[in-house]
């Protein structure tokens, strides 16, 4: 969310990584061409799927099935995909999405639902897959429309040995309050460190992904379950402005400009002493380069009126509904989400690259604990714990967490994220911006009364 979460790492080769692949798969007609044998994948650009690119010669050993990869940065993949699925232009059989699009392309009609085939698929276990990822993938009707490659939630990251050497504690369960007192406090322990790190850079995946956590946990809501807006009202106006002055108070350098990437970098060189973001930030904090590897406690998402409040996102596999190609889509799909795969990476890449966060068994595999051991059980809480239909103090009229699952809130949250960041940066109140996002949001929210 991403925006997101899993912020693509390998943006500056995205187009040389596109144009190997394309040649190296053929480019073979898009339109309906690659033969009966051959399916076509529209994927994402983050370093899992990258992985996936080297190993699936192992999928087409086994199946026979040749697989075309179109390979695009974030951003571009959500614009090549909302016009491919609406369309049902049928250029790729296979593309991943995430648990914002997957719910409302199925109401729309644009996916495969992917019930029969688990019902005959005796080794994928579904039951195995985390149940707030499953229920995310999940359609209205109840029915599944996507497996997930890799899933996360958020969790707060701390410097264990600066708040050892301060006389810190950080509690287990850590309430918003807490968490701006230590930042306080931790502010100055080292030189040049800033108490804690929060995105505040502009984009509806960006600083709107921690923000509307803190709203939901504060009681605030974007809408009621009657779709009336709710951005100036007093739960999201306390969050907003509590998010606001804690990071111009005690955050990073330049945070109007800072997201995941950002906020990463600063944690690693020690210019930060906590961060709250994605639970996929600590594979590379823990990673056998890292100057921080062992130095980083992790401990579940901040709240405030809420027992939890941490996010939740999947990349996930979703087969386009005008394909020809069902039952190969599905052998790829189940291919790419089994354990099998997670075994692959680990043995070929390295158990720190498996696409983690989406199965129980993962976290009882004693090779994927011997490098994740220091977050694995802290993610796996904070997955497990993620309630997607129900993540405030009350109902709402659609499910999501750190989103609302319409396709609208990619306009009007970037334009509420854009006003946000300036009010980070000193340029605007937050009465002004949060009073022009309940304007954008009152406009949605008729529509879907209507």
């Amino acid at each position: 969310m991403l925006g997101r979460p899993f912020r693509s790492l390998v943006a500056a080769v995205s187009v040389a990584t596109l144009a190997t692949t394309l040649t190296a798969c053929g480019a073979l007609g898009w339109a309906g061409g690659g033969g009966k044998n051959t399916i076509r994948v529209l994927m994402v650009n983050n370093p899992q799927m990258i992985d996936l690119q080297k190993l699936v010669g192992n999928f087409t050993a086994q199946t026979g099935i040749k697989v075309d990869f179109t390979v695009l940065p974030e951003d571009d993949l959500r614009d090549k995909a909302s016009q491919e699925f609406s369309s049902q232009a049928h250029q790729y059989d296979v593309a991943t999405l995430s648990n914002f699009e997957i719910p409302f392309y199925s109401k729309n009609g644009w996916l495969t639902p992917m019930d029969s085939y688990l019902a005959k698929d005796a080794t994928f276990d579904q039951a195995d897959i985390l149940k707030p990822i499953a229920q995310s993938l999940t359609g209205s009707n109840g029915k599944v429309y996507g497996e997930p490659f890799y899933g996360e939630s958020s969790f707060l990251m701390y410097r264990k040995d600066v708040f050892a050497a301060k006389g810190l504690t950080m509690p287990a369960h850590p309430t918003w309050q807490q968490v701006a007192d230590l930042a306080a406090k931790a502010d100055g322990a080292q030189s040049g460190m800033k108490g804690i790190c929060l995105r505040g850079q502009p984009g509806w995946g960006q600083v709107l992904a921690p923000l509307t956590t803190v709203v939901n946990t504060f009681g605030g809501t974007w809408f009621d379950q009657n779709w009336q807006a709710q951005v100036n009202a007093p739960g999201f106006t306390d969050a907003t402005n509590f998010y606001v002055n804690l990071v111009r108070s005690h955050g990073e350098i330049g945070a109007a400009q800072s997201g995941f990437t950002e906020c990463l970098t600063d944690l690693e060189q020690g210019k930060v002493a906590m961060w709250y973001d994605a639970t996929s930030a600590a594979g590379s904090l823990e990673g056998k380069d890292s100057p921080v590897a062992g130095k980083i406690g992790y401990v579940q998402a901040p709240v405030v009126k809420t027992q939890t409040s941490g996010w939740l996102y999947a990349w996930s596999w979703a087969i386009e509904k005008a394909g020809s190609h069902h039952d190969n889509a599905w052998k790829f799909v189940s291919w790419a989400s089994s354990k099998a795969y997670e075994q692959l990476v680990g043995q070929k890449i390295g158990w720190s690259s498996v696409p983690a966060g989406k199965r129980a068994s993962t976290y009882a595999n004693p090779s994927y604990l011997s490098i994740a051991k220091a977050f694995a059980q802290p993610t796996l809480t904070a997955i497990q714990s993620a309630n997607p239909r129900s993540p405030g103090v009350q109902p709402r009229p659609t499910i999501g967490i750190q989103f609302v699952d319409i396709p609208e809130f990619t306009d009007f949250g970037t334009k509420v994220s854009q006003d946000i960041s300036s009010v980070i940066a000193g340029k605007k109140s937050v009465s002004s911006a949060l009073s022009a996002g309940q304007s954008l949001a009152a406009t949605v929210g008729k529509t879907y009364r209507g």
